[in-house]
């Protein structure tokens, strides 16, 4: 027979398994959840990179970029000071295409998988009212790359602003080559430019 007082025992420590397992799912910082959902996807395209192709990876980032990057924020700077003078249409369709633009970067660059892994580091650093959230790819036969990621509360969510490639901001760099098109051709050339530069790397 049975011993109730053990198995009342065995429950508990379930519970309380249960229970830690649940307070340490909470006490992960929202701008890693955040980072956590976007390297998921990473790995999966990656890890399907081959059936996919670069148009079903597209597909496959697509939504999840849109709910984990700001994108509006991050065209914004990209684009510069001409921002102020376009139009809501001319704007948005600038959002578009950035947007197209950043997601055909990643269905181009993870194409393969070679048993990489994401390596976020718990520990978030405040820069003012942003998150900086540190992370590494780290490859088998290749050092790791430092991936750290600049988040920014919106909408009671936080959302990617900025990449860092070491120290290097991504956004930056791409700020630098639209803003002379933006001074010159306007919303039009821009928007044409971004849109070029992502049909070339989903081909």
């Amino acid at each position: 027979m049975r011993n109730p007082m053990r198995s009342l025992a065995i429950i508990g420590a379930a519970i309380a398994l249960l229970a830690g397992g649940a307070a340490r799912a909470a006490d992960v910082d929202p701008a890693i959840a955040t980072i956590q959902t976007l390297d998921t996807a990473l790995l999966d395209i990656m890890k399907n990179a081959d059936d996919l192709g670069v148009k079903g990876r597209y597909r496959k980032m697509e939504p999840v970029v849109k709910q984990t990057f700001d994108l509006p924020v991050m065209t914004r700077f990209a684009v510069g000071t001409k921002w102020n003078d376009f139009t809501d249409v001319e704007r948005q369709g600038l959002v578009d295409a950035f947007t197209r633009l950043t997601v055909a970067s990643y269905a181009h660059n993870f194409s393969g998988y070679d048993g990489e892994h994401f390596d976020i580091n718990p520990t978030v650093q405040t820069r003012n009212l942003d998150k900086i959230v540190q992370t590494k790819l780290i490859r088998t036969k290749d050092k790791p790359v430092a991936l750290n990621y600049r988040m920014r509360l919106g909408d009671g969510t936080w959302k990617v602003i900025d990449i860092y490639y070491g120290s290097i901001s991504q956004l930056t760099l791409r700020r630098n080559d639209l803003t002379a098109t933006a001074m010159t051709g306007g919303a039009k050339a821009l928007t044409k430019n971004m849109n070029n530069q992502a049909d070339k790397l989903l081909k």
